[in-house]
C-alpha cells in the first residue's frame, strides 16, 4: 500500500536535492562482487581483467561486499537523511518501486530501518502525548514485505538478508552510531527493526509453503537458512524445516518445540547413475530450475546441450545474456528456438553488462547482437524518462586543444549512450572554434563510433560555436517540447554568458542543462555558469561513470528529466522521486 504527500519539493531545499543526484551521478550502486577483485584507490577492479597499474596499486579483496562503495554510498544517503528525511524517504520508496538498483534497494532499506524518526510520542509541557513523529522505519519495513508476483522490483531473499550484513560492516556500524542511531557505548551495531520485519518475512512464507517451495526451487535454499539463523525466526511448523531438508536437534537450553521429530526432508538427490534423456525427463517433471540442477550432474554427463534446453524455460532474461557464451559454445544459437528466445533477452537488456559479454564470443553476429542488447538499455532508460514530454536532446562535443588526452575517453561514453536516443529528436555537435554537426548513419553503436572517429583534439575552445552550427543545418525545437542539453568536455572556454547568450540568438529555449566532465588538465566554469544565466538546472557527471555497465541507464535517465514546469530551477528526475507514493506496511 502507498500513501501520496508531498509532491515539490521547496526551493530551500535544492542543497539536498543536488545531493540526491550526486548518489546517482557520482558513484556506483554496485557494493556486492562475486569475483575476486583489487581495491584500487577505493574503486573496485575485477581481478582478472586488471591491468599491470592496477595490479601493481591494488590491494585484493574477496567476493563479497567490497566495504569502500559502501561505506561512500550510506554515507551519501546518511547525509541526505540529515538534510532532508522526507525526501531520503521518497528516494527509498522510488529506490524500490521504480528502478532496477538492487544494491540501492538494500542500502536504502537498511537505513531506513534503523534511522531515529519511529513514530515516538511527542510530549507537551505538561508532559502529555501531543502528537507522534513521523515513523519512517515503517518505510524500511514495507520496503521488506514489498510483494508483486514474478516483479523484480521487490527484494529477494538475498537482499534481506543483505541489509542485515551491511548494518553489522564495523564501518556502516560506526557511521550508524555517529548519526544517533544506536546506543554509542554498545558492541552491537543497530539492526534497527531489521530482526522483526524479517521474521514477519518469514512468516508470511512459512504460511504459504508454495511460495516457500518456489524460493527453495530458485535457489535459495541456503540463503533462507542464514536469514532465519540470524533474524531468531522460530517457526511454527514443521513444514518450514521439510522444505528446506533442515535436518533439527534439541538446543542446548531445550527450548526447541518444533522439527525435534518425525520430520521428512526435502531432499536433492544426484543424477548419478542417470542418463541424459532421463535427467532431461526428471528436469521437465519436477520442472526443475538450473540452479538446482547444475550441482547434481555426474561429472560423465556434465552440462550437455541437451540438458541446458530442457533448462531454458527456467532461466530469466538477464541469465540468458549472461550466459550467451557457453549457449555459444553448446551449438544451441544454432537452434531456431534458443536463438529466437535469446533474442527476445537481448530486446529486454536493462544494463550494459553484454558489451562485456561480447568480448568472450566468436561469433561475429553474436557479438552484434549483445551489442545491440546495450544499446536497448539505453533506449529503454531514454524511452521511460521521456515518456511523459517531448524532449529534445542536444550534445556539444569538446574536441578543442585542452581536451588532448581526454578526447578518447569521450569518445567511448558517446557510444555507449548515443544510440539509445531516437535520431529525429538527437542533435549532435562537435566544436572547437567552429562548429562542426555530426549525425550518426544508424542508430547503434557502430554508426556512433564511426561517427566519431574522426575527432581528434586541436584549437580553441568556443562552446557557442557548436550551438550556431547546429541552427544553421536546420535544427528547430518545437514549442511544445523541452530542450536538455548535454555538453562533452571540461567545461574551459568562453564566459557563461557568452554560451547562454547564442541558445537566445538561435530561439533555442533550455530546459535543463548538464556536463558530462571528460579532463585531462584543468577545467573551466562555461557550462555551469551559463545553466546559471539561463536559469535553468544543471547536473554533472564524470566520463567515467559510463564504464560502469549499470550506471549508464540510471544516470541518463537522471539527466534527461527535464523539469515538468517551465522555468523550474531543480531537476525534473528530483520531482519525479518526490512524487514518489510513499510505500506503507499493509
Amino acid at each position: 500500500m502507498t500513501a501520496r504527500t508531498q509532491t515539490t519539493l521547496p526551493e530551500t531545499q535544492r542543497g539536498p536535492a543536488e545531493r540526491l543526484l550526486d548518489v546517482v551521478l557520482g558513484g556506483s550502486a554496485h557494493l556486492w562482487h562475486h569475483r575476486p577483485g583489487l581495491d584500487v584507490n577505493g574503486t573496485w577492479v575485477a581481478a582478472a581483467s586488471a591491468d599491470a597499474k592496477a595490479q601493481a596499486r591494488g590491494r585484493k579483496v574477496a567476493p563479497g561486499l567490497f566495504v569502500p562503495a559502501a561505506v561512500k554510498l550510506y554515507g551519501q544517503l546518511l547525509e541526505l537523511h540529515r538534510l532532508n528525511p522526507m525526501l531520503m524517504a521518497h528516494f527509498a520508496s522510488y529506490a524500490l518501486t521504480q528502478t532496477d538498483w538492487r544494491d540501492l534497494k538494500v542500502a536504502t532499506c537498511a537505513l531506513m530501518l534503523v534511522q531515529e524518526h519511529a513514530g515516538q510520542p511527542v510530549r507537551d509541557g505538561q508532559g502529555a502525548i501531543a502528537f507522534h513523529d513521523d515513523d519512517y522505519r515503517a518505510i524500511g519495513e514495507a520496503m521488506v514485505l514489498h510483494y508483486v508476483r514474478r516483479s523484480t522490483r521487490m527484494l529477494t531473499p538475498k537482499a534481506v538478508l543483505r541489509v542485515a550484513e551491511l548494518l553489522e560492516t564495523p564501518e556502516i556500524a560506526r557511521l550508524n552510531r555517529a548519526a544517533g542511531f544506536g546506543d554509542p557505548a554498545s558492541r552491537k551495531p543497530p539492526l534497527g527493526r531489521w530482526k522483526r520485519v524479517a521474521q514477519k518475512w518469514l512468516a508470511a512464507r512459512e504460511a504459504n509453503l508454495p511460495m516457500l517451495q518456489g524460493l527453495v526451487k530458485a535457489g535459495y535454499k541456503e540463503t533462507l537458512k542464514r536469514l532465519a539463523r540470524k533474524a531468531g525466526y522460530k517457526p511454527q511448523s514443521q513444514g518450514f524445516f521439510e522444505v528446506l531438508g533442515w535436518k533439527q536437534k534439541q538446543a542446548d537450553g531445550g527450548h526447541r518445540q518444533v522439527g525435534l521429530q518425525g520430520l521428512t526432508l526435502v531432499k536433492r538427490e544426484r543424477f548419478d547413475g542417470l542418463s541424459e534423456a532421463e535427467i532431461c525427463e526428471w528436469i521437465e517433471l519436477e520442472r526443475l530450475s538450473y540452479k538446482e540442477v547444475v550441482g547434481r550432474l555426474p561429472k560423465d554427463v556434465g552440462l550437455t546441450p541437451a540438458i541446458l534446453a530442457t533448462l531454458l524455460p527456467s532461466l530469466s532474461d538477464r541469465d540468458l545474456r549472461l550466459m550467451t557464451p557457453t549457449l555459444e559454445d553448446l551449438g544451441l544459437l544454432q537452434e531456431p528456438s534458443v536463438k529466437a528466445r535469446w533474442e527476445r533477452a537481448v530486446a529486454n537488456a536493462t544494463d550494459q553488462r553484454s558489451l562485456n559479454i561480447a568480448k568472450n564470443v566468436r561469433s561475429e553476429d553474436v557479438r552484434r547482437k549483445l551489442e545491440e542488447a546495450s544499446d536497448n538499455a539505453v533506449k529503454k532508460a531514454v524511452a521511460e524518462a521521456t515518456a511523459e514530454t517531448d524532449v529534445r536532446v542536444m550534445f556539444l562535443i569538446d574536441k578543442s586543444g585542452s581536451m588532448e588526452g581526454a578526447i578518447e575517453q569521450s569518445k567511448e561514453a558517446l557510444s555507449r549512450i548515443l544510440a539509445g536516443f531516437p535520431m529525429d529528436k538527437l542533435h549532435v555537435a562537435a566544436f572547437d572554434t567552429m562548429g562542426t554537426v555530426l549525425q550518426p548513419k544508424a542508430p547503434n553503436r557502430t554508426a556512433v563510433q564511426h561517427m566519431l572517429a574522426g575527432l581528434k583534439a586541436s584549437g580553441g575552445t568556443v562552446h557557442a560555436a557548436g550551438v550556431h552550427a547546429l541552427h544553421r543545418s536546420g535544427v528547430r525545437i518545437p514549442a511544445e517540447a523541452k530542450l536538455v542539453v548535454m555538453v562533452v568536455g571540461d567545461e574551459a572556454g568562453e564566459a557563461g554568458d557568452q554560451f547562454a547568450r547564442a541558445f537566445h540568438a538561435c530561439g533555442y529555449s533550455v530546459a535543463a542543462m548538464a556536463l558530462l566532465v571528460s579532463v585531462a588538465g584543468a577545467r573551466g566554469n562555461t557550462v555551469r555558469s551559463g545553466a546559471k544565466q539561463l536559469g535553468v538546472p544543471f547536473s554533472e557527471v564524470s566520463v567515467g561513470q559510463f564504464a560502469d555497465p549499470y550506471q549508464v541507464p540510471r544516470v541518463l535517465q537522471a539527466l534527461m528529466d527535464a523539469p515538468r514546469e517551465a522555468g523550474a530551477s531543480q531537476s525534473g528526475w528530483v520531482d519525479r522521486v518526490m512524487s514518489t507514493p510513499l510505500l506503507k506496511v499493509a
